[in-house]
């Protein structure tokens, strides 16, 4: 598919842009970052697909729109993007929090997913005391801090341990990644995690029908292991690609062998 790049925002507010030509592939942020995420992941990518990549509802450039942000809402903006971009169908790529507006994408709107791929991802976040207990701590510290503030104790969090065997962000990649989560307003962020609580797809997981493909790091501390488990054992169709050495920051870490993964996922070759 060939289409003019463009940047702007739809009908209903959402801030778009489009990235390279070929197979159209949304690609869906996680909660605190903006589209930003996916720039060096693109670039790889640009030959091959035209990469439809919005700012979801409360953050980056869609930060203005007025809540709710939880899953379900989210969701909801994707139609009116491809609509706007004149695309019916595409394959899907979620990153962590992105990854479960994917899900929820891919069980009401299953007409409009060819292929789903969920990155660093879960069914349901909280699934664990010691999550739910995490997760309440992320809203009480918004309540404090600035997204750019915590974004510093975020980035903090994400450093391997040295006998972890974990690749880590560069100081580079560190200072991008909080600069990115620095654009969003904290009454949106807290939204948004409010709904990561609530969010839950364990009862409909068997109802996704697209063809999905589940990747996670064998280090990631942030979404651990049962996640991944929990995902391909529950979609129909579904088969799991570990990345060894990754963590939750897999996308700069690992930035070629994603890339790769998603060519092979999508039969488009090396």
């Amino acid at each position: 598919m060939s289409i003019e790049q463009q940047e702007g925002y739809a009908a209903n507010g959402i801030y778009f842009r489009t990235i390279g030509d070929g197979a159209p592939l949304l690609l869906l942020h996680g909660l605190m970052a903006t589209g930003a995420m996916f720039d060096p992941f693109a670039e790889l990518l640009k030959d091959r697909f035209l990469m439809l990549i919005p700012d979801l509802r409360g953050h980056g450039k869609s930060c203005s729109l007025p809540g709710p942000y939880d899953v379900p809402a989210l969701a909801a903006d994707l139609p009116v993007v491809l609509s706007e971009l004149g695309v019916q169908k595409c394959a899907v790529l979620g990153y962590s929090h992105g990854g479960a507006v994917a899900q929820q994408f891919a069980h009401t709107q299953s007409a409009r997913v060819e292929k789903l791929m969920l990155v660093c991802t879960y069914a349901c976040n909280v699934a664990t005391p010691k999550e739910r207990v995490e997760a309440n701590v992320l809203l009480t510290l918004l309540r404090f801090f600035s997204p750019g503030a915590l974004a510093n104790l975020v980035v903090q969090a994400m450093k391997p341990g040295r006998d972890k065997g974990e690749m880590g962000l560069t100081k580079e990649q560190a200072r991008w990644l909080r600069s990115i989560m620095a654009q969003n307003g904290a009454a949106q962020m807290r939204g948004a995690a409010r709904g990561l609580l609530t969010f839950d797809s364990r009862p409909w997981l068997k109802d996704i029908c697209a063809p999905t493909l589940v990747v996670g790091g064998t280090h990631d501390s942030g979404v651990p292991r049962h996640h991944f488990d929990m995902l391909v054992r529950g979609i129909p169709n579904a088969f799991g690609r570990l990345v060894e050495r990754a963590g939750h920051t897999l996308i700069w870490t690992h930035t070629r062998e994603l890339a790769g993964i998603v060519r092979a996922q999508l039969g488009t070759g090396s």
